[in-house]
């Protein structure tokens, strides 16, 4: 997968050194790095799957900037390759090997534009880093709710970019629904602003919701209007101990029956996800007294009090004992018991690194339909890789799951992954196709994924896709060979 050697650049030719040097009086030359211990920070991406090479990484200050560099990547026939924290899983921040790409970064846009606490907004531009906003926010006794595991180096234009997900989504939503307007550079090097904080906007086509998702392979985001919400007065975290993923949708619908809106989080574990965070990290010792089958990790978001939270947590504890559903608990005490519990699912991907290279999926289908995708499509893995160890945990409550597949104990991970890659990942795909679902919920699809993806779309979405790239990117300058498959782009001349 691996395209070039790391740290590596080529040299460029008398058309990229052109670009570079008219590059250099719009943004300096201080800002413009072509010297292969520069560059190599921005040229693998978080996972070292792909590592490309490039004319030049350019790092503008600002949107007139960002609108510079476009226009004159035009001129000189240069593909540009936007990049916030470098901390995606599909490769779509990552150039390709042929070293005409330029790679844009935008962590120098990292101003905060305005905060608006009466209509629960904030404007910040594309490089601010997620946990920055969400520390600004709570400063002004308000929460941005998106969080996820790359909170301190992603940066927003990135989770934008990939219409990041999280712990949140079962009550705030994802990426999308937390923004309300954006700032795009055209791939013609035009501003369009649109940041106009608004809830309710029926005058035209939705394109804030056209840039949201696309990877920059339609334009560059560089800065958005975020939703805010007040402040909670508490949190309160609970692990639940059952005995299937099926126990954990009855548990899921009963905690929304009693508790409403006040459920924010609802984490699925497998045990042999925390058998591998004990192995690796043995701080983190096995919640219960008992091993259980699965394990999910709750947290309720309270407005009114404490109490308030703790008295819903026990009312639905002591009807999910009644009813079966659940076979062991226990509810957090304080803040450091409750990060504690976070820590188990935080560290479950550390662990699956720790023990060596597996099989990755993001995916996602109905909620209704988890618990028999993972009891079908353990199966069909099994038969298509007998031994292999499964690693299934993620956001349960919205349908999103890691579903992850490691290789046979004693057998060579590199090994495995080169026998078993492609029928392992045929297999599962397959399997969240037939469950109406999608093979990527919230990664992107990146250069990882955007020919498997286009197997499992229909023609006429396909055609709709191009046709939209087409109209907006004709020359594919924007980020080529991402999202769209790679044969299906046909950039005019």
């Amino acid at each position: 997968m691996t395209a070039t050697p790391a740290n590596s650049s080529t040299t460029p030719d008398a058309t990229a050194t052109a670009f570079i040097a008219a590059c250099a009086e719009l943004i300096g030359s201080a800002h413009i790095h072509t010297d292969g211990q520069d560059t190599a920070p921005y040229l693998t991406d978080w996972r070292k799957r792909y590592t490309g090479s490039t004319c030049a990484v350019l790092c503008p200050a600002d949107t007139q900037e960002v609108a510079g560099l476009v226009k004159l990547a035009a001129q000189y026939g240069i593909a540009l390759v936007p990049q916030g924290g470098n901390t995606g899983l599909a490769g779509g921040a990552t150039p390709d090997a042929s070293g005409q790409q330029a790679v844009l970064s935008l962590r120098r846009l990292n101003r905060v534009r305005q905060i608006d606490p009466v209509n629960h907004t904030l404007t910040v531009e594309a490089g601010c880093i997620l946990a920055e906003v969400q520390r600004i926010a709570r400063e002004a006794g308000r929460l941005f709710p998106l969080s996820l595991a790359a909170e301190g180096s992603c940066t927003i234009g990135g989770n934008l970019a990939t219409n990041a997900g999280g712990t949140g989504v079962l009550r705030y939503g994802n990426a999308r629904d937390l923004c309300l307007g954006l700032e795009v550079v055209t791939p013609q090097g035009e501003i369009w602003n649109g940041l106009r904080g608004l809830r309710k906007d029926n005058t035209g086509y939705d394109l804030r919701d056209l840039f949201i998702g696309a990877e920059g392979t339609l334009g560059i985001i560089t800065a958005a209007v975020l939703k805010l919400y007040p402040l909670p007065a508490a949190q309160v975290t609970a692990l639940a101990a059952l005995e299937s993923p099926q126990a954990g949708l009855a548990l899921l619908e009963l905690a929304q029956q009693i508790t409403g809106p006040l459920l924010t989080g609802f984490e699925l574990m497998s045990d042999y996800c925390l058998q591998l965070v004990g192995r690796h990290f043995p701080a983190l010792r096995y919640p219960f007294a008992e091993r259980h089958p699965q394990v999910v990790l709750l947290e309720l978001s309270d407005n009114e009090s404490e109490a308030h939270a703790r008295t819903l947590f026990e009312q639905l504890m002591e009807t999910a004992f009644e009813r079966g559903i659940v076979s062991d608990a226990v509810v957090a005490e304080n803040l450091t018991q409750s990060r504690a519990f976070w820590h188990f699912r935080e560290h479950i991907p550390l662990a699956e690194a720790e023990e060596g290279l597996s099989i990755k999926h993001d995916i996602a289908v109905p909620i209704s339909q988890t618990a028999h995708f993972i009891e079908v499509t353990d199966a069909l893995v099994a038969q298509a890789a007998p031994g292999a160890r499964m690693v299934t945990f993620g956001h349960l409550g919205d349908g999103n799951l890691h579903y992850n597949v490691q290789a046979p104990a004693g057998i060579d991970p590199k090994q495995f992954l080169k026998e078993f890659q492609h029928l392992v990942n045929r297999a599962v795909h397959d399997s969240v196709h037939r469950h109406h679902g999608s093979i990527s919920a919230e990664h992107g699809l990146g250069q990882l994924k955007s020919n498997e993806s286009a197997s499992y779309k229909s023609p006429v979405e396909l055609a709709l896709m191009q046709a939209i790239k087409q109209a907006l990117d004709p020359l594919n300058r924007m980020n080529p060979g991402k999202v769209l498959p790679r044969q299906a782009v046909n950039p005019k001349r």
